[in-house]
């Protein structure tokens, strides 16, 4: 097995890892604590992306109350990372069978 091939192996774990990670943490894990959010911490005023970790988290949850609470926009976003996210495993799954041959 080639350099490549092992370092597109690991990469296709860890797009498999992170799901399966968010899944299993409880969906209240990242609703406590200090934000990062820039405009937070300087300006004290929320952004249309504050909450949007905490929105997405209660989504893939399935709680749909809690994820429109946090932030609106995770309707939108979490079908575009789901793409993201499909399109990045199918290429990668692509460039282990070119490598394979």
């Amino acid at each position: 097995m080639n350099f490549p091939k092992i370092f597109l192996f690991c990469e296709i774990v860890f797009y498999c890892c992170v799901p399966v990670v968010l899944i299993c943490l409880p969906k209240t894990y990242f609703d406590v604590g200090q934000s990062v959010c820039l405009s937070v911490v300087l300006f004290k005023m929320e952004c249309y992306g504050c909450g949007m970790t905490r929105a997405l988290m209660h989504l893939l949850h399935g709680d749909i109350a809690d994820a429109l609470y946090y932030n609106a926009l995770s309707f939108i976003v979490f079908p575009m990372l789901l793409y993201v996210w499909a399109k990045a495993v199918i290429e990668c799954y692509q460039k282990i069978r070119i490598f394979s041959k």
